[in-house]
């Protein structure tokens, strides 16, 4: 497993929430339903992204933007429009005062919006629950980036266009694969860019003795491994691999193997049934107390309780600035 791979692999939308969304000026939405990430493609006209802690960013038809939760965020046709409709948890949606606009902007088959034949078209899809997006893709991205046409061109797009106003049997599971197939393809892009600020981790991949060392790590996290044995097979002394490691990742292996290991547990308490017991041993850990007392140094709470849950506070936005096109004036 590649560095890439290990941070895609979280991905796995059920029951994602998918939405066109056609709109005429003048329109504001708010967005407050607290989900860990939301991407928008805007098919056709202009709009405005506006995330709580930072500027308005201006997208162009072509343009996808990822916005990562839970701060509330507004997606609007001019910065100064002020907010027409909310949208709360579980994709309901009311005025600003409280009214319900569900019924009343239903324009068909997973379409809303104030006018069926308005001049700005946008797709949406949202994860819904923190455990269907790995914490360490989350980690990777800023609070909103945006991918300008210009730089970007995926053929999922206009197929994830045609399949989402389709009622065919499985058709939840079809949209929710090509969300997941886009989301990564905007993800791999985004990070190929000089810009976008990849993890420490991410970058030492390339390196060729560190990029070995990780890789060993991210395929086999339950090994019982030591520094001196990562270094044999990495082909160095152990020294020589602390030191690299730690000035190109950022800390030392096996800090690095304990936050991989409890962010792979993280994923597998929210994602799967599997017991704490076959958790802890699937990431490397002899025991479920072994497992808890570690999860619990980092995340706060028992393995148990991060199950069920509300996702950590660690976990809110953390006020990063927005990255992609240029802030509005």
């Amino acid at each position: 497993m590649d560095a890439l791979t290990g941070l895609l692999d979280g991905p796995r939308a059920r029951g994602a929430f998918l939405m066109r969304a056609v709109l005429n000026p003048p329109w504001s939405v708010r967005v407050q339903d607290r989900a860990p990430l939301t991407l928008v493609v805007l098919l056709r006209g202009g709009a405005w992204a506006v995330p709580g802690g930072g500027g308005a960013v201006r997208l162009e038809a072509g343009d996808v933007a990822v916005v990562r939760g839970p701060a509330p965020y507004t997606f609007a046709d001019d910065p100064a429009t002020p907010p027409q409709a909310v949208i709360h948890p579980g994709g309901r949606s009311t005025t600003p005062d409280g009214e319900e606009l569900c019924g009343a902007m239903d324009l068909g088959v997973r379409t809303w919006g104030n006018d069926p034949d308005g001049s700005t078209v946008l797709l949406i899809g949202t994860y819904r629950m923190p455990g269907e997006i790995g914490r360490r893709l989350l980690d990777a991205l800023p609070a909103l980036l945006v991918l300008s046409h210009d730089d970007w061109d995926c053929p999922l797009v206009p197929l994830l266009g045609e399949e989402i106003a389709r009622t065919e049997p499985g058709q939840e599971a079809v949209l929710d694969r090509l969300l997941d197939l886009l989301l990564i393809n905007v993800v791999r892009s985004w990070l190929a860019r000089p810009e976008a600020g990849a993890p420490a981790w991410y970058r030492a991949h390339g390196d060729p003795v560190v990029g070995h060392a990780l890789r060993l790590l991210h395929e086999d996290p339950a090994r019982p491994w030591t520094v001196a044995g990562l270094a044999a097979r990495a082909g160095v002394s152990r020294a020589a691999l602390a030191r690299r490691f730690t000035s190109l990742v950022g800390r030392p292996p096996m800090a690095y193997l304990t936050d991989w290991r409890l962010s792979l547990a993280a994923d597998l308490l929210r994602g799967t049934d599997a017991t704490i017991g076959a958790v802890a041993r699937q990431v490397g850990y002899g025991s479920a107390f072994a497992l808890s007392s570690a999860f619990r140094r980092v995340y706060g709470v028992s393995p148990q309780q991060y199950r069920k849950g509300p996702e950590p506070a660690a976990a809110e936005a953390d006020g990063r600035p927005a990255a992609g096109l240029t802030e509005s004036p």
